[in-house]
């Protein structure tokens, strides 16, 4: 774990350098799939998030509701995994709804050191 300091444009701003945000995304998919077979399964997902995120703090019921809804959501071509392309759109959609969340004031997060937002904390740094 890191501590960092950012605010919704350490995020939008890493967003719109698409150059850096497709990297970043491709770093963190390969971090998660751990077979290597291109695709996240539930399990992977719910292995990488759980790393990111107190799940363990919640019942199971509730952390599966939320990987039923994240794969309902993202994984259009209805395999029950998450392509690169549909993670770019989950992890683009997520970043959007914390920069929004967060606000222009600037807020302290402990990020796990493998984490999207440890990437855009490092991009704004440049």
């Amino acid at each position: 774990m890191r501590i960092a300091i950012l605010n919704d444009s350490t995020l939008t701003d890493f967003i719109q350098d698409t150059e850096s945000f497709d990297i970043g995304v491709t770093k963190c998919f390969e971090a998660l799939d751990i077979d290597g077979d291109g695709v996240l399964s539930r399990q992977e997902l719910r292995d990488g998030f759980g790393k990111a995120l107190p799940i363990g703090t919640v019942g199971k019921e509730m952390v599966d509701n939320l990987f039923d809804t994240v794969i309902g959501r993202f994984d259009v071509e209805g395999k029950g995994s998450i392509g690169r392309d549909e993670f770019k759109s989950l992890s683009k959609e997520m970043l959007m709804a914390m920069a929004r969340g967060i606000g222009g004031t600037p807020i302290l997060l402990a990020i796990h050191q493998d984490s999207l937002l440890l990437i855009a904390v490092d991009h704004e740094k440049r």
